[in-house]
């Protein structure tokens, strides 16, 4: 869908091998109204990437951003419905390719830990080089469940989640970790611990994606192999009974 990578290098080659099949003839006028409509949306991506960045999110309006454009305000809201709206609108395509680049990122390593910071170096890498931007981004996602490029952004973020996900249940299939929670539930909880690492590492000053990636290699270590406490039988014990009897009083 989103094939398009965050700057546009990567191809698809699902195709590679097989017969192909001969295209059919697109009218001329048809291709024509196409290249324009796309000629405007990169030109309303341009514009708005350019005015964030130079004005930041609050201050740039979605009037200056048409202008800039060189497209009618009306014809801005064919793209997006508000300023939020537009910044998935330049983000979406880019955030597909890294998510192809992050899954496949999975296949290169065996050991669960060195999955999952396989999975997120592609984005600390690519966040590190847009950071004004990326905290918009990371700031603007939280709820974002409307627009008319939410959908897309819903589709990208669910393939990432699904990814962990699958490589948690492989490694609990392949007996390498040995919890039997369930997969989708260790998935989401390192996604939530992956994000929250992300945002609090892009708020730095010069976010560094080494520094970064270390820091997260530090948290997932954390959640992988927890704190390993030292309770003797009859010590859980107690610390249990002291639990029920604040929590029901008089049992």
């Amino acid at each position: 869908m989103l094939s398009s990578p965050w700057n546009g290098h990567h191809g698809n080659r699902a195709g590679e091998g097989r017969v192909k099949l001969k295209a059919m003839p697109v009218p001329l006028e048809l291709g024509l109204r196409e290249q324009n409509k796309l000629d405007k949306r990169q030109r309303i991506r341009a514009a708005a990437r350019e005015l964030f960045s130079k004005h930041g999110y609050e201050s740039a309006t979605l009037r200056q951003i048409a202008r800039r454009a060189h497209v009618g305000l009306g014809t801005l809201f064919n793209y997006a419905q508000d300023k939020r709206d537009l910044v998935f609108l330049i983000f979406n395509e880019e955030l597909a390719a890294v998510t192809d680049d992050a899954l496949r990122a999975v296949k290169s390593h065996h050991d669960l830990l060195d999955q999952l910071i396989g999975i997120y170096k592609p984005h600390y890498e690519y966040f590190s080089e847009h950071p004004a931007l990326s905290r918009i981004l990371l700031k603007e996602l939280t709820f974002y469940s409307e627009g008319k490029q939410a959908a897309a952004f819903q589709e990208i973020r669910g393939r990432l989640i699904s990814g962990i996900e699958k490589a948690v249940r492989i490694a609990q299939e392949e007996r390498r970790i040995l919890s039997d929670e369930n997969s989708a539930i260790v998935g989401r909880q390192i996604f939530f611990i992956s994000s929250g690492a992300i945002r609090w590492w892009i708020a730095g000053s010069s976010p560094n994606p080494r520094k970064g990636l270390g820091e997260l290699r530090r948290l997932l270590e954390l959640q992988l192999y927890g704190l390993r406490p030292v309770l003797t039988t009859q010590k859980t014990t107690r610390v249990r009974q002291k639990s029920l009897s604040a929590r029901f009083p008089g049992c």
